[in-house]
């Protein structure tokens, strides 16, 4: 069985890949075709936008956190029924967490599929191709298929890129014109789930102009690449009476499709919200993932009977596994960019605070009671009086070199602002075993 296959990759960050994927994305769902798309690395802002574009999530696939044959397994289980596969890609296409180790490159040539580059050419003509060149001969088990050109408005210009192309042995397919209009912004951190709507008319744009400008057809058959066939045996029958409580709303919502599989497995799951609900469902565990809850502190702060329900669910030595905003959230208080104080529940004596407001941000290495776990950070917050709180565990960068986060415990709960990958159920049922 074959299907189009391909990975959206760039030769830096903010080059379009994007603005491409997203055009793709809603082109083929007009024409009504089914396309999965994908998302390269930890990101869970852009899942969300290909969400937006074709009505279908993307799906993690992260080198670091996912064991190759558990990413595979995932890859080829999405694929059994969708038509064709997007992937984007992150950063440059060689940028991993250890020289090329992890990068879109690696994961292209894990997969097998191709690599259609997106080239940002506005200041740039024939002086492309020994860029191209580099890119084609740097590694050569890498499939690179085609080119698209971002932000070139001229079918003139486009000739001496295609020029470029054909001296190099690339195939050109096509541009993109600079749409000043419709930028999506480069770094979500901060941009709140229910802002994505006002961005589905730029995607109408970008899928335009992929129609006008983009050889789709000829695209999808130069990626053609066969799908191997599910080897895995379904799961036995779910015989556990466990109740998973599970934060969903605008405030928290990072969450890995994955992990939400994973937790499946162990029982029965039930959404719930911090922001709007009074209660939590009775649960035997309660995940608290990351999100904004910076941008709904008014409301958070303002909605007692959550934050005494949680309390008092703690103290009665419930079980609560939390990341980042849901960390912040069992915290005393969260200050926001103008120094507001804003209470929350209370469970750990520390606070967070968005002064100063500074990035953090990087793959971790998680080792408790002699196994590996692995999750990243992207937070511009920080911690406050966290000096007397018990800890456990080490934590280490991809390089295994100790960094200052923690993981922090009280009771049976256990927050950090590490971003966990728990898609293999073995690596879940391994953290919780510490709470």
């Amino acid at each position: 069985m074959k299907k189009p296959q391909f990975i959206v990759a760039a030769p830096t960050s903010n080059a379009g890949k994007t603005s491409l994927t997203l055009g793709l994305l809603r082109a083929c769902k007009n024409r009504g075709i089914d396309i999965q798309p994908f998302k390269s690395g930890p990101d869970y802002i852009d899942p969300m936008f290909h969400q937006l574009a074709c009505h279908k999530t993307g799906i993690n696939l992260d080198l670091f956190m996912m064991e190759q044959a558990h990413l595979k397994a995932n890859y080829t289980h999405c694929m059994q029924v969708p038509e064709v596969a997007c992937i984007e890609g992150v950063m440059g296409l060689f940028d991993g967490s250890i020289k090329a180790e992890g990068s879109t490159a690696s994961l292209a040539k894990l997969l097998d599929i191709p690599v259609i580059l997106v080239v940002d050419a506005h200041a740039v003509a024939y002086s492309v191709a020994p860029l191209l060149y580099g890119f084609k001969n740097f590694d050569p088990g890498l499939n690179l298929a085609g080119v698209v050109f971002n932000r070139v408005n001229s079918e003139s210009h486009y000739r001496f890129l295609t020029d470029a192309c054909h001296d190099v042995g690339i195939a050109p397919l096509g541009r993109l014109p600079f749409l000043s209009h419709c930028e999506i912004p480069s770094r979500h951190l901060g941009l709140s789930i229910d802002q994505l709507p006002q961005y589905d008319g730029a995607i109408d744009e970008f899928a335009k102009a992929v129609e006008q400008h983009v050889p789709i057809d000829p695209l999808l058959d130069l990626c053609m690449r066969p799908i191997e066939p599910l080897q895995t045996t379904p799961p036995p029958p779910l015989v556990s009476t466990m109740k998973i409580a599970v934060a969903r709303d605008d405030a928290f919502n990072f969450c890995y499709q994955q992990n939400i599989d994973a937790f499946r497995q162990l029982g029965k799951i039930v959404f719930f919200s911090p922001l709007h609900d009074s209660a939590l469902p009775t649960a035997d565990l309660v995940y608290l993932p990351g999100g904004y809850p910076e941008c709904h502190l008014q409301e958070l702060a303002a909605n007692d009977a959550m934050q005494q329900n949680i309390k008092e669910y703690v103290e009665a030595s419930g079980r609560i596994f939390a990341e980042c905003g849901g960390m912040m959230y069992l915290g005393k208080s969260i200050i926001d960019e103008t120094g507001k104080t804003f209470k929350m529940t209370g469970v750990f004596d520390f606070s967070t605070s968005m002064l100063p407001k500074k990035l953090k941000m990087g793959y971790r290495r998680i080792y408790m009671n002699g196994t590996e776990l692995k999750g990243h950070e992207f937070h511009y917050s920080t911690i406050i009086n966290d000096e007397n709180i018990t800890t456990i565990g080490r934590i280490g960068n991809a390089r295994n070199q100790k960094v200052d986060s923690q993981l922090y415990k009280y009771k049976n709960v256990l927050a950090s602002y590490i971003h966990f990958y728990l898609g293999e159920t073995s690596q879940l049922q391994h953290l919780l075993s510490t709470i």
